[in-house]
């Protein structure tokens, strides 16, 4: 009975008119919906302040901006054109260096030893090279000392400052920008370090301290900054602790004796009231040729 009826309701005429119609509307009532919803989207968007519409559109091109900016730092080079060809003579003197390393940072001058501040840098084959910019910057100042030979000093962002001396020749002047790999002169010889023949002497200085060259290049200036900051925290911390010592050291147990009889010198200070206590006759300390140390600790 049920396939008979289904059978009939097919033959009718309007079945399949009807059919088309309530496709149709259900279509209408999808697009109807849709722009509505649209419709109430924008709506949203304009109440919304305009700076707020753009901080929602422009956040993620701003997250891929600040990477290249870091990026873009620069790395801290050696000063002269061919790396491949040159080599460090004479180290930066450091107190934690090795042994070795702090013989290699000793420049003898006037029958003195003296510790570098810096690197001197030649060639393999002994010959004059280019000296370049290690970092972009300023030229602050281009002299001429009798010592050092020409000097250039070039000033970079947060109070870091390179220096380059022993040149022969120099091809910027004072107030001038350059940019890293810039030729500035030419290697060549001066008084102070001449056992290291031509060569450049090269300074990393941070806030007017020297630091070690050989421990930046490659890396950027923001460890230049680490760096000092660190011994900046450790030297504050020294300082800060340094009075809590001296105020140990200054309590004392008073003495029960007479500060008459305590003034008082005893025979042998008496006897030694002649001696010199300098161990010299014009009373200058001299370092001891018996002692290894007496060297490294040979200042200016």
């Amino acid at each position: 009975m049920t396939k008979l009826k289904f059978k009939r309701l097919m033959r009718k005429k309007w079945l399949y008119p009807a059919l088309y119609l309530s496709v149709a509307a259900l279509v209408l009532v999808g697009v109807f919906w849709y722009q509505q919803g649209s419709s109430d989207l924008e709506d949203q968007i304009a109440e919304q302040p305009e700076s707020e519409v753009q901080d929602e559109f422009l956040t993620a091109d701003n997250e891929k901006e600040t990477a290249p900016v870091m990026e873009h730092q620069e790395n801290l080079q050696m000063p002269v054109a061919d790396e491949k060809a040159a080599s460090i003579v004479t180290k930066f003197y450091d107190y934690d260096a090795s042994e070795q390393d702090q013989e290699s940072a000793l420049v003898l001058y006037n029958n003195k030893y003296y510790q570098s501040e810096g690197v001197d840098i030649t060639r393999e084959d002994g010959e004059a090279f280019e000296v370049t910019a290690a970092l972009s910057g300023t030229v602050t100042e281009v002299k001429e000392d009798p010592l050092y030979g020409n000097v250039i000093e070039i000033t970079h962002d947060e109070d870091v400052t390179t220096v380059y001396a022993s040149l022969e020749d120099v091809e910027v002047l004072a107030g001038s920008d350059v940019s890293q790999g810039d030729v500035l002169g030419a290697a060549g010889k001066n008084s102070f370090g001449q056992a290291s023949g031509v060569h450049v002497h090269f300074e990393v200085r941070s806030d007017g301290q020297p630091v070690n060259p050989e421990d930046f290049f490659g890396q950027p200036m923001s460890k230049i900054l680490e760096k000092a900051e660190d011994k900046a925290s450790v030297d504050k911390a020294q300082e800060e602790e340094a009075p809590l010592d001296d105020a140990g050291e200054s309590e004392e147990v008073p003495s029960e004796e007479p500060q008459e009889d305590a003034e008082q010198p005893s025979e042998e200070e008496e006897l030694n009231t002649d001696e010199d206590p300098a161990g010299s006759e014009d009373g200058e300390q001299t370092p001891d040729e018996d002692s290894a140390s007496s060297i490294s600790n040979t200042q200016a």
